[in-house]
């Protein structure tokens, strides 16, 4: 077996036990938060055996070990389990929906945020990256470099809020929260989801373009930068053509973190701008203490982080020339 396949191999094993502690994590976590999951639901004035009965009937009385069987059973299949939403006394009977159904339309609006804001990120990035290593130590450098360094030193929320004030309140420019309907068309979905892609932008770009211009620099100092440059090819021939192309490893893992953090970071953002994706979803499913719900966008959430760095490592072995062409 070539020894880029074999490790291709043990890096997507690798990935699938990481998924499968990281399943245990999650379901065991939330069970042993304080509190009965009945209780909460039913209210505390429910009888014992009406709790009993609740319990029962959602199979919270069965071991942990057979729940969390049936529960990565389900999810083998497709079948995340039903809402605890609708399921009380005031409810009148049986009314939960299924968590796939719950969060497919979600996660539809989630991807489409966060491919807003990586269609502008990860080529304003790798600009900048490039630029600012071609113009090294000058002003530009030094301005690129100031403004990126103060955006990342904010938290997320600070960000947004600044937006909001400035894009909302000051110019209204933009509506200040995401309040995105089944029936948008492309265009009010995008505009909707400006200000928090931009949010995310700005969050997300000073990562990417440091380690672009980090890994460039590193190799301008290799010997075959040196013969270029002695050979009298211009800069920017050398940095494009040759010294962007040896850091492609660095840098596909930095999108690829960066990536993966637009799914699974964008909860702050989406509950600062009421934008209906699973990061929303998830924190009203903590509020109402709907365990099927926080389990699912957690496992989500999860897949997602540990399959996109699954794929930055696959592309960074199938880039190395060391391991495509091994002694």
């Amino acid at each position: 077996m070539h020894p880029v396949t074999k490790t291709i191999l043990q890096r997507l094993g690798l990935g699938f036990a990481t998924l499968l502690v990281v399943s245990m994590i999650i379901f065991s976590s939330i069970e042993f938060l304080p509190g009965d999951f009945g209780e909460a639901i039913l209210g505390q004035a429910a009888l014992p055996e009406t709790v009993a009965a609740f319990r029962a009937e959602l199979g919270l009385d069965l071991p942990l070990h057979e729940r969390y069987l049936d529960w990565l059973g389900g999810i083998m299949t497709g079948d995340m389990g039903n809402s605890f939403s609708g399921r009380g006394a005031s409810t009148g009977g049986d009314r939960s929906r299924a968590v796939v159904e719950l969060i497919g339309p979600r996660i539809e609006n989630t991807l489409f945020l966060a491919s807003m804001a990586a269609i502008i990120a990860v080529p304003l990035a790798l600009f900048l990256g490039v630029t600012t290593a071609l113009y090294r130590n000058s002003i530009y450098d030094r301005m690129v470099n100031g403004i990126t360094l103060t955006t990342i030193s904010f938290p997320e929320f600070f960000v947004a809020y600044i937006l909001i004030l400035i894009f909302s309140s000051f110019f209204k420019v933009f509506p200040s929260l995401a309040n995105i309907s089944q029936d948008a068309t492309f265009l009010e979905q995008a505009y909707l989801s400006a200000l928090p892609a931009i949010t995310l932008t700005l969050v997300i770009v000073a990562h990417m373009m440091r380690m672009t211009r980090a890994a460039i620099i590193n190799l301008m100092a290799s010997p075959y930068i040196e013969m270029a440059e002695l050979k009298g090819i211009s800069k920017s021939q050398i940095i494009i053509k040759h010294a962007l192309p040896n850091a492609w490893a660095p840098i596909v893992n930095v999108i690829a973190f960066n990536l993966a953090y637009l799914v699974v970071g964008v909860v702050v953002v989406e509950v600062v701008f009421v934008y209906p994706g699973v990061g929303q979803l998830m924190v009203d499913a903590v509020t109402s203490r709907d365990v099927p719900v926080v389990q699912g966008c957690a496992i989500i959430f999860a897949a997602t982080y540990i399959l996109l760095n699954l794929l930055a490592d696959i592309i960074s072995i199938a880039t190395n020339p060391r391991l495509l062409h091994p002694r």
